[in-house]
This record gives structure tokens, sequence and C-alpha cells, in this order.
């Protein structure tokens, strides 16, 4: 979920405190002016929530209007930061959950209630809760940039992990083909996606196959020519054969259009990234290299308002443990609630730091002599790097 800024309103500033649970098809709503004791229940489709805030709008014309909403992100969401006058409360689906438990214990849930639930969190909780201000237009976008990125990558990781099974099939494929994420390794599996195909073709096709694909190394071509001619099939089965060929077009396809994809999300990213104005502070952290700076950049903002301390940032990001005290009792744990894209994030970076940074491996090594176990250590890394990260990003500081 998205960390909010640390502005809040007064009860005095808002006109109105609106409760909105959202659903593919239809929105419920729970509305109650700020001087009046009753409660106003809508349920509108989805097509009609921008006409029914200009509604409200006109009904409380130059007065800010609170908002609370259990997502982070998303079409309504996105939908609501068109109208200036709203102050928008994301709540956490588990905060939502844990504060129904405490008026119905059977587990009992309906919409409406809900979105009266949702108002009454805002209402009463207001000196708890911060209202979610969005950054630039370039942070949000590189921050989703990046995020899709690695949504990208993973799903040619898992389609590669799928072609590398079914090859196994086709051994000469795996040695012969080059990296899977690869256009040649694509284009060799769909012109000859079993041995059969590949054993008729002539040694003159798969020379100007692989001088095609920039492989000029003479010795290696003609070492992959001798492997394929004395390959051996594991099955001449041909149901086993057809069938196995087929879904390995289904996945190669596939895989071959994410390549160009994964090329243009680093395209935009460094464009995004080379303009922003908190570029060089990113740049300067030893191993952040070309697809982690813009990651960091992201994990921050620009707003320097949205985090009060570096602990806001490693409490949300999940790489502050949890603590557990009662009576003689105390249990410190990992915490499992917390967005997985801005710990892997951290995780990652950290791990990536050592071997360019003598205090980062000094620090990790210290660690272990403890006995953490590896990642363990390297989140008791990631939470000294979150600190001196947010010390330069604060001061507009280049790491030295």
């Amino acid at each position: 979920m998205t960390n909010p800024s640390t502005s809040q309103t007064s009860q005095t500033d808002v006109a109105a405190w609106i409760g909105l649970d959202w659903a593919d098809h239809k929105q419920v709503l729970s509305v109650q002016a700020a001087d009046s004791n009753s409660v106003e229940s809508y349920q509108i489709e989805q097509s009609q929530l921008r006409e029914w805030i200009s509604q409200l709008q006109a009904r409380w014309p130059g007065r800010t209007l609170a908002v609370a909403l259990e997502q982070s992100r998303g079409a309504v969401l996105y939908a609501l930061l068109s109208f200036d006058f709203l102050q928008l409360y994301p709540i956490n689906p588990k905060s939502l959950a844990r504060y129904r438990e405490s008026f119905s214990p059977s587990g009992s849930k309906a919409d409406p209630s809900d979105a009266d639930l949702l108002r009454e969190m805002i209402q009463k909780h207001t000196n708890r809760l911060r209202s979610w201000k969005p950054d630039t237009v370039e942070t949000r976008q590189l921050q989703l940039l990046v995020e899709y990125r690695r949504q990208t990558v993973d799903e040619q990781t898992r389609l590669t992990n799928q072609a590398t099974s079914l090859l196994k099939c086709y051994p000469p494929a795996l040695e012969c083909a080059g990296g899977l994420d690869t256009l040649q390794a694509c284009e060799f599996l769909q012109r000859w996606p079993s041995l059969q195909a590949l054993q008729k073709t002539t040694p003159s096709r798969l020379r100007k196959f692989y001088q095609r694909h920039s492989c000029r190394r003479v010795v290696l071509i003609e070492q992959r020519i001798e492997t394929i001619r004395q390959a051996q099939p594991l099955t001449t089965d041909p149901a086993i054969v057809a069938s196995l060929s087929l879904r390995l077009q289904t996945v190669v396809a596939q895989l071959q259009a994410l390549i160009p994809q994964i090329k243009e999300f680093d395209r935009q990213i460094a464009a995004l990234f080379a303009q922003h104005p908190n570029r060089s502070i990113f740049e300067s952290f030893p191993g952040a290299a070309q697809v982690f700076r813009p990651r960091l950049l992201a994990a921050f903002g620009s707003n320097r308002q949205r985090f009060q301390s570096a602990q806001d940032l490693q409490r949300l990001s999940g790489i502050a443990p949890v603590t557990h005290q009662s009576g003689q009792s105390r249990w410190v744990h990992r915490r499992w609630a917390c967005p997985k894209f801005l710990l892997q994030t951290f995780h990652e970076y950290a791990r990536l730091s050592r071997p360019q940074s003598a205090w980062a491996e000094a620090y990790y090594q210290r660690k272990r002599a403890e006995g953490k176990k590896h990642h363990a250590a390297i989140r008791a890394l990631a939470y000294q790097w979150i600190r001196v990260m947010f010390r330069c990003w604060q001061d507009r500081t280049a790491y030295d």
C-alpha cells in the first residue's frame, strides 16, 4: 500500500466525510456532512462516479471533502485524483478488516456497512491517519514503470523456466539455441521446434542463422553443428514430439513478445530518470546500476514530507522487524505485511552493494558472525542503507 504523506486535515477544514466501498461495476458510498448527524447512503454505477463527485463539489463549493477508500492504486483512485478538493485516505484492507471485526466478531460483511466503517475511521481517527498526496507526474510514472518492468521480467523468467523444462526432451537446443531470453533462441526454436526438424536442415543454413544473429566465432558454430548432427532423440513417439513442439512454440511466441517490451521499459525508465531532479543522489550509491538507481528513486519519491523519519520507510518497506512483547515473552520477527516490491528493492540493493562498498561488506560479515542467516543479515544491511539514503535524500546530497 502506498505510504501516505505527512499532511493531516483538521476536522474544521472538512465539509463532509465520505466512505467509498468500490467494486468492479458499482460503488457504495456513505456520506456525512460535518454540520449534520445524519448519514446519507448511495449506490452508483462505475460510470457515474465522476458526475456524482461533481455534484458534491457543487453542493460544497470551495470546501474540502475527506474520502476513505480501500485501495491505494486502481481505476477508482486514478479517477478521484483529478479532483483537487478531495482529501484521499487509502485504508489498508487489513486495517479495515480488523476494525470491522471489533464490531462484528462473527465475520459478517456487507458493502454498505464497509462504506460506513471507512467513513467512521477517518471521521473519528483523523489524528491517527494521514491523507495521501500524489507525487509529481514524472515520479509516479517512474514508480509504475519500474514495478511493471519487474513484473514483466518475472513473466519472462516464468516462461524461460517452462521452455527449459520442455527442452529436456530436446537436449541439443539448450546448448545450441543460445540464451532463452534472447531473440536468437526464440527464432531458433520457432524454426526448429523438434530435433527431427533441426537435423533435417543443412549446415550452411545453420551457419547463416548464427551469423545473422552476430555469432562470428567459427569454432563455436562448428561445435554446435556437430552437436546437432550427433544428437539422439530421447523419444520418437509422434504423439509426444508433436505435442511438445506445439507447446514449445506457444511459450516461445510469448517470450519473443516480451523481450522487446522489456527493452522499451528500460528506454522509458532511463529517459525519465535522466530528467529527474533527484537523479544525482541515487546515482551516487555504490552498486546501484542502471536498474536499481530508478527503483531506489521511485521508493523515496520527490515529496520530502512523505516520510517523517527513516524509520517510517523502514517499517513501510518491511525491512524493519516486528516486535511482539507481552509480560516476560518477547518475539522479534520479520515483517510480512508490506509492499513486496518495495521490500524486494531494498533487499536486492543491499545484496548488490556488498562488492562495491567496504563498510557494507564488513557489516554483513559482522552480522553473519553474530549468527544471523544470509537473508537476515542482508535485511539488517538494508536497514542501515535506508538510514543513509534517507539522510542524503532529505539533504539533497550525493552519497560520499
